[in-house]
């Protein structure tokens, strides 16, 4: 069930949510991604922040050759995807029901030779993070994750987690509501957080946050 009301004869900007696939052009490949919007909610469909994650990736603003990566609440598997066919060793999660949804996507877009490269996992945020190296990826990747307010602990759990010093944490979002700016002003307490791109058209951001060196102890 989607986690968000919608009604076609309010919302027509939203009538693409709805098509049955979705089509990109990234990293020099044709993209097309099976949505389902009424079979998996908001976790089935693309959004504008992962079409913006995608662009920023593609401009070359963060080196993806030869780096980890693990994108969280993947959904369509569209930034992951893009992160691999970029260069990227690319571990992508959402929640469990999501996999299977997210497995075929990902089956369908990534040519054979990169398949070793991409690895699709189940990880609800906050939990059984042990699965994951802490501090293991060079970079960690969220597009339109940061929306519910009750989910922000366990996301900040899972961000400390998989980040050291040494990760880069991309984080693509609109800032709808007060909530959204808590979201990144809780994240300042653990990490340095600026803003690194923004698109105007789709009134989506683009945050890097790194971690903040501890100091030692004397």
């Amino acid at each position: 069930m989607a986690l968000v009301p919608y009604d076609e004869n309010l919302l027509p900007s939203l009538v693409k949510l709805h098509a049955a696939s979705s089509d990109f052009r990234f990293a020099e490949r044709s993209i097309r991604l099976a949505q389902d919007w009424r079979g998996g909610g908001v976790a089935a469909v693309v959004w504008d922040a992962a079409v913006v994650m995608c662009m920023y990736l593609e401009l070359g603003h963060v080196n993806l050759k030869n780096r980890t990566a693990i994108e969280l609440g993947a959904g369509t598997g569209l930034v992951g995807i893009v992160a691999a066919l970029l260069g990227a060793d690319v571990t992508i999660t959402d929640r469990s029901l999501a996999l299977k949804f997210l497995e075929a996507n990902v089956k369908e877009n990534i040519p054979s030779d990169l398949q070793g490269a991409v690895r699709v996992s189940e990880l609800t945020w906050g939990e059984s993070l042990e699965r994951y190296a802490s501090g293991g990826y060079d970079l960690v990747l969220g597009a339109d994750i940061v929306y519910l307010e009750e989910t922000f602990p366990a996301l900040l759990r899972t961000l400390d987690h998989l980040s050291s010093e040494n990760t880069e944490v991309l984080l693509a979002c609109r800032i709808r509501y007060e909530r959204d700016e808590r979201f990144l002003s809780m994240l300042g307490n653990r990490f340095s957080v600026q803003e690194v791109y923004y698109d105007s058209e789709r009134d989506v951001h683009i945050y890097s946050a790194v971690k903040k060196k501890t100091k030692p102890e004397l």
